[in-house]
């Protein structure tokens, strides 16, 4: 794809998305389809929406098949609900939800520990009807300092991202700015300045935010950066979004983490945007 042959992509390190590319194999199948496809690093949503505390043996199970590939995981998220499906996060949902999501801290702790995994994602959550948006986020910044901690228990940093408005119309977190100011507010509760913004260019994109000027204002503020173009959400070349240039610009601010690729693709062609070469920088 135009923009990609250049050291831009070389010059960047790719992690693959394996809750929303390689979805046609069972969950075990894909770190091995990923290092086949020649990268060097995957990352995940919470892999099981069923339970925010599996069996042990299912956790080993991945583990292992993430080990066994002999890819690295880069980032994975916390419990988050139904996702893929309505839901866009549990940790201030108040009852059941919000429990679930402190049950499952020290489970995805452990499990990012095991792999060396050196963030961890925490979507915010959805608004509820009947609820004060006040008292929701109060218990957010609760359950978000205590993820917080034991990322920092492992040695690793906690994400908090900005998704978009049209896909996600009850998420409060819309906007970088939004999402900065509540990394801002979990750092200042721990004191521990772990908490960093994912950068999604996507969604920020369709929240028609300027994207250089996000770079400029962030960078420094940004502990990941995911991708996929617009329209469409698919592969780089499919949309308009200029991502060799806008990766180049995070690169020149000072970003030097993994970029997640986050798009929807076919099996065959996911990739072809990508040199061969510039996919397993580690």
């Amino acid at each position: 794809m135009p923009g990609f042959e250049s050291s831009t992509a070389a010059d960047r390190r790719f992690s693959v998305n394996l809750s929303i590319l390689f979805t046609e194999l069972p969950l075990l199948e894909r770190p091995a389809a990923a290092a086949a496809a020649g990268f060097s690093a995957v990352e995940l949503w919470w892999p099981w929406i069923d339970t925010p505390t599996p069996e042990p043996s299912r956790v080993d199970a991945l583990k292992r098949a993430v080990e066994n590939a002999g890819v690295r995981l880069t980032g994975l998220n916390f419990y988050a609900g139904q996702l893929p499906g309505p839901d866009r996060g549990a940790l201030s949902v108040p009852g059941e939800e919000s429990e679930r999501f402190r049950a499952n801290i020290d489970v995805a702790a452990g499990l990012a520990a095991s792999l060396g995994c050196p963030a961890l994602n925490a979507l915010y959550g959805n608004r509820v009807d009947g609820v004060d948006p006040a008292e929701q986020d109060a218990l957010a910044l609760e359950n978000l300092a205590l993820a917080a901690r034991a990322a920092d228990r492992i040695g690793a940093i906690l994400l908090i991202e900005a998704l978009n408005r049209p896909e996600s119309p009850r998420y409060p977190l819309v906007s970088a700015p939004a999402a900065v100011a509540v990394v801002d507010r979990v750092n200042e509760a721990t004191g521990l300045d772990n908490a960093r913004f994912l950068m999604d260019l996507y969604h920020l994109s369709m929240n028609g935010e300027d994207l250089p000027q996000v770079i400029a204002a962030y960078a420094d503020r940004t502990g990941h950066v995911q991708i996929a173009d617009n329209p469409g959400r698919g592969a780089p070349g499919t949309g308009t979004l200029p991502l060799a240039d806008l990766l180049e610009q995070l690169g020149k601010a000072g970003y030097d983490g993994w970029v997640g690729l986050e798009y929807k693709a076919g099996a065959a062609d996911a990739f072809d945007w990508l040199p061969d070469a510039a996919r397993g920088t580690s």
